[in-house]
């Protein structure tokens, strides 16, 4: 048996802290956290300090490393975007394909059935489009958004059969409560996203079996007292998950504070990145569905906007987004750890991710007090 044994550094293992602990790995997987002075045979990684944590869970990833997944749906692409992310500290994420042609789709399935094969941190697919609503498109096309047609449900089942795990962002407005069930039914992970409907008619979606909401605040009804929209009902629906972009330009921090203090139920708030090309990348500007996005500096990060100002995805990554969290939204180095590792795991249903317990995938990032990455680990192994 090849046993690794991680001392020196604090052990975050999805729930807690462990002070004065060693982790102790075994062919790829979580065997145990045990006393310094209970240490089995094996190799031994001493950390300088910092925190050792389950690496990061990104459930929206765009892009990454220079590339668009929209510009190649491949598997090569996949596998630059994971690359350009994991000195971020993220381990596991979904490519994302936003609103784009029927191509572009089935491209971007096939490729992932292949990329999740390799288990270098591809970990399914997430389809954000076409099935959204125009009046609330951001930066997609809304000339390529459509209904969620029989067709569709039946693609979604096959996909997700294959690749193992699917996300699909649909907004309210383009998929029946039927069609939301059946997808339930079959594995398939719904999220309800870019929708300008009601919180009656979310509610009615979420009870049929939608898991969750795409980056909350950003392209959906906003919640008023009498019409609490998209955003009071994600809020208010206690199995609902909520995706949040943490990058001081999407969603004010006291709107993510009040969010954080009222969010009920089961379903959490967790980080996305909803990453950009140009993480992991020099370039400060890159094409989208043939316009340019540039690359604005300043604040806490960069931002990325088209050509009338339209926000387009982020230029944050995983670990920037612990770092917000703990300085703007009032969050414990824990929780924020949390909502980058088990909490995703959990929307995702990635039960051997996002955790160190035994069994689990010895994916690991370590950090430095300061909250940088120094290190990760793919199933115990340096990546």
């Amino acid at each position: 048996m090849a046993r690794k044994i991680f001392i020196g550094a604090r052990i975050f293992d999805g729930e807690r802290f462990h002070d004065d602990k060693a982790l102790i790995v075994a062919d790829g997987r979580v065997e145990a956290i045990v006393a310094t002075n209970d240490l089995p045979d094996g190799e031994t990684l001493t950390l300088a300090g910092g925190v050792l944590s389950a690496g990061f869970i990104d459930a929206q990833v765009n892009g990454g490393g220079g590339r668009m997944l929209n510009d190649e749906p491949s598997v090569a692409s996949m596998e630059i975007i994971v690359q350009g992310h994991r000195p971020y500290g993220t381990t596991s994420l979904l490519p994302t394909l936003i609103t784009d042609t029927a191509e572009a789709s089935i491209a971007a399935i096939e490729a992932a059935i292949e990329a999740v094969k390799g288990n270098r941190g591809v970990a399914g697919l997430h389809l954000e489009g076409p099935h959204l609503a125009p009046a609330r498109k951001g930066a997609h096309l809304a000339e390529l958004m459509r209904p969620v047609e029989d067709r569709d449900v039946k693609a979604f089942i096959r996909a997700r059969e294959a690749i193992g795990t699917l996300l699909v962002t649909i907004a309210a407005e383009q998929v029946t409560v039927a069609q939301v069930r059946e997808l339930a039914e079959a594995g398939v992970t719904v999220s309800i996203g870019h929708s300008d409907c009601s919180s009656e008619a979310a509610e009615e979606r979420f009870d049929a079996g939608a898991r969750g909401v795409t980056h909350l605040f950003n392209a959906m009804s906003q919640l008023g007292h009498r019409a609490p929209g998209l955003v009071g009902a994600a809020i208010d629906h206690p199995s609902t998950w909520c995706g949040i972009i943490a990058d001081g330009h999407h969603v004010d921090p006291k709107a993510l504070r009040t969010a954080l203090r009222a969010k009920r139920g089961e379903g959490r708030l967790f980080f996305v990145t909803d990453a950009m090309s140009l993480v992991g990348s020099e370039e400060d500007s890159f094409t989208l569905n043939g316009r340019i996005v540039r690359r604005e500096r300043g604040g806490f990060c960069s931002k990325l906007v088209l050509s009338d100002g339209t926000l387009a995805g982020s230029d944050v990554d995983m670990i920037s987004t612990i770092r917000y969290g703990v300085t703007y939204l009032d969050l414990t180095l824990a929780e924020a750890l949390r909502m980058a590792t088990l909490y995703p795991a959990r929307f995702l249903r990635l039960a051997d991710r996002g955790h160190l317990s035994p069994g689990a995938r010895a994916d690991l990032v370590h950090l430095t007090d300061a909250l940088t990455v120094t290190a990760t680990w793919l199933a115990g192994e340096a990546a």
